[in-house]
């Protein structure tokens, strides 16, 4: 038998537990390639994505230190579909490029999660062999945004707006984990998807 990558999609919505999903499916021996972290890399001070978001959005937002200034860019681009769809537009091919790289050095037996909040929207999940959704109902979004992250309700409707819908994310699901129990609960659940993607390879 050939044994090949299994390449693995792996989306949620805004507070969904997405993360929580990927850190029991690393701690099974999953290599992981965090999309939130290589967007947070491609922004770094004296990167060309930096520079050309400075030219779209204006040096207001890049703070004095020359890092990006989160909260400023991110105040524009939730309330403003078409200047959300411009950042995206330099953000995506440089997150592309490096998951490329990471992906490349990865083995040929290994399972390579794909952790990307916008898999769908990226139009990633095309190119994994297994698509995981991480799934909770809207109101559960709420509740988390706003209690535990302190969001206001405005602004967790909007980030969650801006994200695909629930409809789009499972429709293209492989296999849907339910986040809406206890960690102990997930847990299990993802034990079992683990014994799933094994036996794929």
């Amino acid at each position: 038998m050939i044994v090949t990558m299994l390449r693995v999609g792996l989306t949620g919505g805004i507070g969904a537990g997405k993360s929580a999903v990927s850190a029991l499916l690393a701690a099974r021996g999953a290599i992981v390639i965090d999309a939130d972290k290589l967007a947070r890399e491609v922004v770094l001070p004296g990167s060309p994505a930096l520079a050309k978001i400075a030219v779209r959005f204006g040096n207001g937002v890049v703070a004095p230190d020359g890092t990006l200034d989160r909260p400023a860019l991110g105040a524009i681009v939730f309330a403003d579909t078409q200047a959300l769809r411009d950042l995206e537009g330099i953000t995506h091919p440089a997150i592309r490029e490096l998951s490329d790289q990471l992906e490349a050095a990865a083995g040929p037996s290994d399972i390579v999660v794909f952790d990307n909040p916008l898999l769908i929207e990226m139009g990633q999940h095309t190119r994994c062999d297994v698509v995981i959704v991480v799934d909770v109902p809207e109101e559960v979004q709420m509740q988390r945004l706003t209690r535990l992250r302190g969001m206001s309700e405005s602004d967790a409707r909007a980030r969650i707006a801006a994200q695909a819908t629930r409809r789009q994310r499972t429709d293209v699901a492989d296999i849907v984990v339910d986040n809406t129990g206890s960690r102990e609960e997930l847990a299990r659940r993802v034990g079992g998807v683990w014994d799933q993607l094994v036996s794929r390879l």
